[in-house]
């Protein structure tokens, strides 16, 4: 396979970044370029300087592109990122969005100018990416031809996450989702503080690290349970797989979700998924079929559909099963990403000839 050039612009030290390059390397010969914004997007200062900057960024790329003359550009999410993109002026684009919606927060002031830049990248992409089922729904509001439209998720390394046999011992729970406030942390903790009032034997493991991490500390000592909850802090991405094959229960409790590769790496390992009632998980779960759906910020629910699915094990060691059979036919990086590598040799092989 002839090697190609893609100048990829987006957050490339992004775990899910690194994961569709590396695939674009692995399974399609690709050399990659990178591009990204160099100012965070946390506080008002940084924002306003990340708009002066965004302003500057098309000089910034087309010098790039006359330095490394590319096949193809792709941009992560579908604003800032496949604006610049369907600038460049190189064809093909492919963007993807990256949540349920790339237009957030729903309270942005500068969301009627995000929206004007995602409908021109949309017009001018010839293939976007949707994740998964739940990236579609803004897509088709935004009226987009659905036609350019993947939905295959970039899926994860099922050699890695394996599925062994499980503890049953004791409800021993992991969550593995960013200490942010959006991923609610102090919902598992309250819900867990009712399993130790009820004499529910368990072990709880937070992995990672982030804003919320002395809050959550400072709230399981306050509930009296902190000795029977792990916080790992961050930990090298080598260490996650045996962590999850330990546990056997799986939670994560987000206000909002896209596709969420912490969910199918839970579920190929052989966790028992327990999750928010929103789009993004629905379109992989089934409330008591292969897992549980959580209103948001239910505690009473949480703990008492916890305590439903450790009690029926037969019923929890069949959804398992079932689970992973799900992330192998849908979810397999090996597949998945010879599948979107290969429809970029097409793009580009199509617009040589034309």
């Amino acid at each position: 396979m002839k090697q190609r050039k893609i100048l990829f612009l987006g957050e490339s030290y992004r775990a899910d970044a690194i994961t569709w390059m590396d695939g674009l390397k692995e399974f399609g010969n690709f050399e990659i370029i990178t591009w990204e914004l160099k100012t965070p997007s946390n506080g008002i200062v940084n924002r306003i300087k990340r708009i002066f900057e965004f302003k500057l960024a098309f000089f910034s790329i087309k010098k790039l592109i006359k330095k490394h003359n590319p096949d193809m550009v792709i941009a992560e999410r579908t604003t800032s990122y496949g604006f610049l993109a369907a600038l460049s002026g190189i064809r093909p684009v492919a963007i993807a969005q990256q949540g349920r919606t790339d237009l957030w927060p729903e309270n942005s002031i500068l969301l009627p100018f995000k929206r004007i830049i995602q409908n021109y990248a949309f017009k001018k992409a010839d293939i976007i990416h949707a994740w998964g089922p739940v990236m579609t729904f803004s897509m088709i509001e935004a009226n987009v031809d659905m036609e350019k439209v993947l939905i295959l998720p970039k899926g994860i390394k099922l050699e890695v996450f394996k599925n062994g046999d499980k503890p049953e011992a004791k409800l021993n729970a992991i969550v593995t989702r960013s200490l942010q406030p959006e991923y609610r942390h102090d919902t598992i903790l309250k819900a867990f503080d009712r399993l130790n009032q009820k004499g529910v034997d368990f072990v709880l493991t937070i992995v990672g690290d982030g804003t919320e991490l002395k809050n959550l500390k400072k709230l399981a000592k306050k509930l009296n349970i902190s000795e029977r909850v792990h916080f790992t802090g961050r930990i090298l991405n080598s260490d996650l797989p045996q962590l999850l094959q330990q546990s056997n229960f799986y939670l994560s409790m987000p206000i909002t979700e896209g596709v969420s590769a912490s969910l199918f790496e839970a579920m190929a390992a052989g966790c028992y998924p327990v999750v928010t009632d929103i789009p993004g998980n629905q379109s992989w779960i089934n409330h008591r079929e292969n897992g549980q759906l959580i209103e948001i910020d239910n505690v009473e629910m949480l703990a008492d559909e916890l305590i439903w699915a450790y009690e029926n094990i037969d019923y929890r060691k069949k959804a398992v099963t079932d689970n992973r059979k799900f992330v192998e036919q849908n979810a397999d990086y090996n597949t998945n990403m010879k599948i979107i590598a290969d429809r970029y040799h097409q793009l580009i092989n199509t617009f040589e000839t034309v």
